[in-house]
């Protein structure tokens, strides 16, 4: 992610460890390759063997956060906040599957290019994270994987 650490071992509270980077406007699955590519190599530079819970935070221009992790087998995890729970209709119809009956999504990895190609325009920036429960709280009946 250019941009998105200054010293990513030196982090406190009033020097984060992650920062927010402006978000460049992905316009084709290609774009999204290689954003994957970059997000992949940052996240194995920059995380720690022994954290959990990374990903990454895309901040909607229009308010909320979606929280954005892969597991071990492949799916994508999404955790909406409450500000964006007004893009979960746009989330179903990017990925093509139903709406989550909770904040968390748990998608199937081939929908991850359409899902960040479908989002792209809504960002406004992103930002890497650690330590972020991925659906802990927030499933009720969405379907989970291990891993």
């Amino acid at each position: 992610m250019r941009g998105a650490l200054d010293n990513p071992l030196d982090a406190s509270p009033a020097n984060p460890r992650f920062r927010p980077r402006a978000w460049d406007h992905l316009e084709t699955p290609y774009d999204v390759e290689l954003w994957i590519e970059e997000h992949n190599r940052s996240l194995q530079e920059h995380i720690r063997p022994s954290e959990s819970g990374y990903g990454i935070c895309f901040c909607l221009a229009e308010g909320g956060d979606i929280f954005m992790q892969t597991s071990a087998d492949g799916a994508v995890i999404l955790d909406l906040t409450a500000e964006a729970e007004w893009v979960a209709p746009l989330i179903s119809a990017a990925a093509q599957v139903a709406p989550s009956p909770s904040a968390t999504w748990v998608l199937p990895d081939d929908k991850l290019i359409q899902l960040v190609l479908g989002l792209s325009s809504l960002i406004a920036t992103s930002t890497l994270v650690v330590g972020h429960q991925f659906g802990v709280g927030h499933r009720r009946s969405a379907p989970t994987r291990h891993g």
